[in-house]
């Protein structure tokens, strides 16, 4: 690691250390636990920070090369915002920003300011790509518009929620109003996504709303092939010697519940004992594995971590607490 680096890291790790108090654990074992952690921060956030990046600069393409020179227009809040320039000629980059604002905020509260940080920069960063940066037109020919436009924002999209925020907020509702009405996130994005069309179909025309439908399934399968077939819930089942560290974690730093179970490992080197394990389940939202992923890694790199996706779930405390971040 680079010596500045690695030196700004060890002078945060002892002003965390100076701010507590009555601690039991050694100073140097403190020092080198805080270390780890920062490390391990700063790894997992300049990856956001390239997936976020890479997702902006996608989504423009998408935008810039495709959907807008050909007056298309595609689902969710960017679908909204495309609808709302072609009618009054405003700054795409301005209605993003504007039209997407009131879900980030939602977001804050329904999943954690940090998410909502990371959203309005991501959102932000690509109103100015958009603005800014001139992307070539690349084909007047209405099914590619289509297929690619909806590719290129969907593969935008996909790699900002990779990096733990989002660039459309259309699903932060979706996640809020799926609690409230009992319904499945799929449900409420259906609803949405219909109104939009519904007014593409009146403002524009039943051709746009048809090509705007087939662009926003394009999009649909990207960003579920970019972060892997996430659907409302996902299912982790983490498998570590440093379990109830984990437990903690889980309960009292995320607001998450959490199931415990015994297990044994089914290998042994040399016939030796196996003893029984503590294994951890937990079911959280696809927007916060990039939390939850940072969290593990600074406890436990050699974790196991199985994930799989939860098509609905009733009861129990998956909504997150108030927690600060």
């Amino acid at each position: 690691m680079n010596p500045f680096l690695q030196y700004l890291l060890v002078q945060r790790a002892k002003k965390r250390i100076k701010s507590r108090k009555n601690s039991k654990i050694s100073e140097k074992r403190q020092l080198v636990k805080e270390v780890r952690s920062g490390q391990v921060e700063f790894a997992h956030a300049l990856k956001e920070i390239v997936f976020i990046a890479i997702g902006v600069f996608a989504a423009g393409f998408g935008l810039q090369g495709f959907l807008l020179p050909n007056q298309f227009i595609d689902g969710g809040a960017t679908g909204v915002s495309l609808l709302i320039q072609l009618k009054s000629n405003l700054p795409l980059g301005i209605l993003l920003t504007l039209v997407n604002l009131p879900f980030v905020i939602l977001g804050a509260s329904t999943i954690g300011r940090k998410f909502a940080i990371k959203s309005i920069i991501a959102i932000v960063a690509l109103a100015l790509v958009v603005h800014f940066v001139p992307y070539p037109f690349i084909t007047s020919d209405k099914l590619l518009i289509a297929v690619f436009g909806g590719f290129f924002l969907g593969l935008g999209i996909g790699m900002a929620m990779r990096g733990g925020g989002v660039i459309d907020g259309t699903e932060v509702l979706a996640i809020y109003l799926s609690r409230k009405w009992h319904l499945t996130v799929g449900d409420v994005l259906l609803l949405i996504n219909i109104l939009i069309f519904s007014a593409g179909a009146y403002l524009l025309s039943l051709e746009v709303a048809l090509y705007a439908i087939l662009t926003y399934l394009v999009a649909a399968k990207t960003v579920n092939y970019v972060v892997d077939g996430v659907e409302e819930y996902i299912g982790v089942t983490i498998i570590s010697q440093k379990n109830e560290e984990i437990r903690l974690m889980l309960t009292e730093l995320m607001g998450k519940a959490c199931t415990i179970y015994s297990g044994k490992p089914g290998y042994s080197k040399n016939r030796e004992v196996r003893l029984p394990i503590d294994i951890i389940y937990t079911v959280i939202t696809r927007l916060e594995l990039a939390r939850l992923s940072t969290e593990i890694d600074k406890i436990d790199k050699k974790a196991v971590i199985v994930m799989n996706v939860v098509k609905d779930i009733k009861g129990g405390m998956i909504k997150k607490k108030p927690l600060k971040d």
